[in-house]
């Protein structure tokens, strides 16, 4: 199955790099190209084949995950005592430090020897930020970046569609509806880095429920080999209960806004590949 997916993975890649080869290259500066897909879609695998296809084409590429952006334990410990107590869990917008990234997408096209650029590294197992000692620095402008994410690309939701909750999380941890109307709002902060992208390659799963069992079984392998913080599966489903909303409204509205939609079936199989 391992060889089935690097083989998918691979063809995967070589299919969307020929595909904007020809944009790439009429771009006179980084061309930036969002990679959206939900928990346990595979979107940092693709990223780094991504990478190493298309530096084999001579096109020096970086990637920018999302999750590297998230705030600090301690940064997040204050967003939960200011506004609610959800947002000590790192993930929902809000969570991340939307500004740095867009000053390290504008910083990337003059990077030098004199003007490095570097950008944080999360580590998940610790729940907080790398020293910046463990930070990227780069040193020479790319002619490709990778964005990816969990949300990429995603817009609020009606006002309306907030009113009830949808899970037992939301129905005893945010009564009131304080903490999904926060989040919604912060998603419009997270519009101008959209606005950057080039195009938007969706990942798309089936539905939520495999969703959840895609990162249930990367926890299981964290779990097998006792990773820090690593959640049994009670933790786990609370844990994506902060998710399941938006990854609803990501499953249902993201593939018509995508420039390019590769869908999966249960098995992690590509069943399509379309490109708008």
């Amino acid at each position: 199955m391992k060889e089935d997916a690097s083989t998918q993975n691979q063809a995967l890649a070589g299919h969307l790099l020929d595909h904007y080869a020809g944009r790439v290259a009429r771009t006179h500066r980084p061309y930036v190209l969002g990679l959206s897909g939900l928990q346990g879609s595979g979107k940092s695998t693709l990223s780094r084949v991504i990478k190493m296809q298309a530096e084999q084409r001579d096109w020096p590429t970086e990637i920018l995950s999302l999750d590297d952006f998230y705030y600090s334990r301690s940064e997040r410990e204050t967003l939960a005592h200011q506004i609610h107590p959800l947002l000590r869990t790192r993930g929902v917008p809000g969570t991340h430090e939307i500004e740095l990234l867009l000053s390290v997408l504008a910083a990337l096209p003059n990077a030098s020897d004199k003007l490095p650029v570097t950008w944080p590294r999360f580590d998940k197992g610790r729940d907080t930020r790398m020293p910046p000692s463990r930070w990227p620095r780069v040193t020479r402008p790319p002619r490709l970046v990778i964005v990816e994410g969990w949300a990429l690309g995603l817009r609020p939701q009606l006002e309306s569609a907030l009113e009830h909750p949808i899970n037992e999380l939301e129905r005893t941890e945010d009564e009131d509806g304080r903490w999904r109307h926060w989040v919604n709002k912060q998603l419009r902060g997270y519009q101008p880095l959209w606005r950057k992208l080039d195009a938007l390659v969706v990942l798309q799963a089936p539905n939520w429920e495999v969703v959840r069992r895609w990162r249930g079984d990367t926890e299981k392998e964290l779990l097998a080999r006792h990773a820090p913080l690593a959640m049994d599966a009670k933790a786990m489903a609370r844990f994506l209960s902060h998710f399941e909303r938006l990854s609803r409204h990501a499953l249902a509205t993201l593939p018509v806004l995508a420039d390019s939609c590769v869908e999966y079936d249960t098995d992690h199989h590509v069943t399509g590949l379309s490109h708008s």
